[in-house]
């Protein structure tokens, strides 16, 4: 173990360049001596000084490399080693800036007793008396039908007491109703035999684990064996309990059944939380499945929480797994165990589901947030837009501009303004052109950017973080262009969405930027164009009927716009005009117009 020690940032800096470039676990220490993070490395060195060489998008990250007092370091012979360590100074540390895994010491298990004439029971409580635990399962219901289907096929005893040979010869315990109904066969008094109760407690050990063929095969054999023997009716009952295990295993096989003991992964995450789905495979049956939520702390890679949670689950579950399938290379495999990364047939289904049941989780984990939090909500949606967007700073102030016209007439624009992922309504703003004729939608977002922004800079008001154009490069370069007129195209991030395929431009890069559609980043992004469409084309269509109304009055001989709109202003309508005596209309427009609109009206 070696440890350097220094008292600035920047010492810790400098010594980061005597590690070794070999494969190992590294510990960050703050000046107090606490311990701040654990992680492993194939390459100590190029690792850790990962840390001080690049620019940190989390700001814990950031952080935490500014506290680092104190580096230790191990050399370990193979990135297995590393893992097992990092994990081992995991638990027992907890480092503040490491992974949380969630702790499941209350999930049930599926116990086979350690005892003469074993019970088969769910439990809570992991005792290491020599009895064999399944688990854990993460849904109680999961257990209990299996218990129920178990329980169809095989009568297990469910008494406590201890059914010792010396016991059951003494005559100390007595059949109970349990026996009466069919639900067991009275070993307490011998009428079962030991060799027939374990019998069937193999079936049942093969049946959790998934081996149903092997419970079938010997099922069968059973039966022929009754029919052959006359016993109509105990062959009738077996026969029902192979339907049984037909019908479980029609709800239970998804893929080959010649796939046999194989763990899978399942990897989602967001800038907070990763979701690692495990399922369990034996025999083509999922025979057990788990999700592992974690914490991040810092931005570290999805290879390595991955890995990480990966040891943890297979430790928990104990399983036994040589292979297992993922969705990702990881660079710190178990010791003696395969990692496939299917691209295709029914490894690739099964990875497939595995994946889908962690997004589903990640999903169920943002409404709970949304519904309990909403604005820690609001907070990590914007979190993964700066981080999806490479922003600076986190864009809390977004403005949405769209320009609207009908065939080179009213030539309107739009702005939308959204705070905290909200719209404020309030802060809405719309825009006629002024220094723009005709159709050209280019020199009227020039127009309306320089414009909007002028004025907030006049009138010190906040300047928005992300400004988003509806349209695509053409729309961009013109919105930029307003930018630079006031020197603000370097202090505002700025990007332009095109509807048809929903690529989102930024200036100066000819490659778009493809947001998967299911992005809250897209979304939200999506949202703000379409509000800016709707109050857009809400404008002009009002624009384009007071122009119609007007347009009639103006008609008038002698009528001028101003006149019109006076009349409109009043009375809202020409069907109101119309409607109005002669006296009431000169008051507005006098004496002679008053007449000649009466007249034509």
């Amino acid at each position: 173990m070696l440890t350097k020690r220094n008292n600035t940032y920047h010492q810790a800096r400098d010594l980061v360049k005597l590690l070794p470039e070999k494969p190992g676990v590294y510990q960050f220490y703050d000046k107090n001596n606490r311990l701040l993070y654990v992680g492993k490395a194939k390459n100590l060195k190029k690792r850790v000084s990962s840390y001080f060489t690049k620019k940190h998008e989390n700001n814990r990250t950031a952080v935490m490399v500014k506290r680092i007092h104190d580096i230790k370091h191990t050399v370990v012979e193979t990135e297995t080693d590393a893992l097992l360590l990092e994990n081992s100074l995991i638990k027992q540390h907890q480092p503040r800036y490491n992974v949380m895994l969630k702790d499941d010491k209350t999930y049930p298990w599926l116990v086979i007793k350690n005892e003469p004439f074993p019970r088969v029971f769910l439990t809570r409580n992991v005792i290491k008396d020599g009895s064999e635990y399944y688990g854990p399962y993460t849904s109680v219901r999961m257990v209990r039908t299996l218990l129920d289907f178990i329980r169809q096929l095989y009568p297990l005893r469910t008494c406590k007491y201890t059914l010792s040979d010396k016991n059951i010869k003494a005559g100390k315990y007595k059949r109970c109703l349990e026996y009466h109904i069919g639900n067991c066969l009275a070993p307490c008094e011998g009428l079962q035999s030991k060799a027939d109760y374990d019998a069937n407690i193999d079936n049942v050990r093969n049946i959790i684990k998934g081996n149903l063929n092997d419970v079938q095969h010997y099922m069968k054999k059973q039966m022929e064996t009754k029919a052959v023997e006359y016993k109509f009716e105990e062959a009738e009952t077996t026969r029902q309990k192979i339907e049984l295990i037909n019908n479980y295993k029609a709800k239970s096989t998804i893929v080959n059944p010649k796939l046999d003991n194989i763990d899978v992964f399942g990897f989602a995450e967001d800038q907070h939380y990763s979701f690692i789905n495990y399922l369990r495979i034996s025999n083509g049956s999922i025979i057990q499945t788990h999700t592992q939520e974690i914490r991040k702390r810092i931005d570290e890679q999805p290879e390595d929480i991955l890995a990480t949670a990966m040891h943890e689950i297979r430790d928990k579950v104990n399983s036994t797994a040589k292979e297992a399938l993922v969705s990702m290379e990881l660079h710190f495999v178990p010791e003696g165990m395969k990692l496939t990364v299917p691209q295709r047939g029914d490894k690739k289904k099964l990875l497939d589901l595995s994946v889908r049941n962690a997004k589903y989780a990640m999903l169920e984990k943002h409404k709970q947030i949304e519904h309990t939090n909403p604005e820690k909500h609001r907070q990590r949606i914007l979190e993964t837009l700066q981080s999806n967007l490479k922003m600076d700073s986190l864009p809390t102030h977004i403005e949405c501009f769209d320009n609207s016209n009908i065939q080179g007439h009213h030539p309107v624009a739009a702005c939308v303004v959204f705070k905290n992922a909200r719209p404020q309504k309030k802060a809405y703003r719309h825009y006629n052109m002024k220094s723009v004729s005709g159709p050209d939608d280019y020199a009227s977002m020039t127009e309306v950017i320089t414009r909007r922004y002028k004025r907030l800079l006049e009138e010190k008001q906040s300047l928005p973080q992300l400004i988003i154009i509806d349209g695509g490069k053409g729309q961009l370069g013109a919105a930029v262009k307003g930018l630079k007129n006031l020197h603000l195209d370097e202090k505002i991030t700025i990007i332009g969405i095109a509807k048809r395929l929903e690529e989102i431009f930024f200036p100066a890069d000819p490659v778009p930027l493809y947001l998967n559609k299911n992005s809250e980043s897209l979304k939200l992004i999506q949202h703000a164009r379409d509000e800016a469409h709707r109050f857009g084309i809400a404008f002009h269509r009002n624009k384009r009927s007071k122009a119609f109304i007007t347009s009639d009055l103006r008609n008038i001989p002698g009528i001028g716009e101003k006149t019109a709109e006076m009349l409109l202003s009043e009375y809202g309508s020409v069907e109101r005009i119309r409607k109005q005596p002669v006296s009431k209309l000169e008051k507005i427009v006098g004496k002679s117009k008053a007449k000649l609109i009466k007249k034509h009206l």
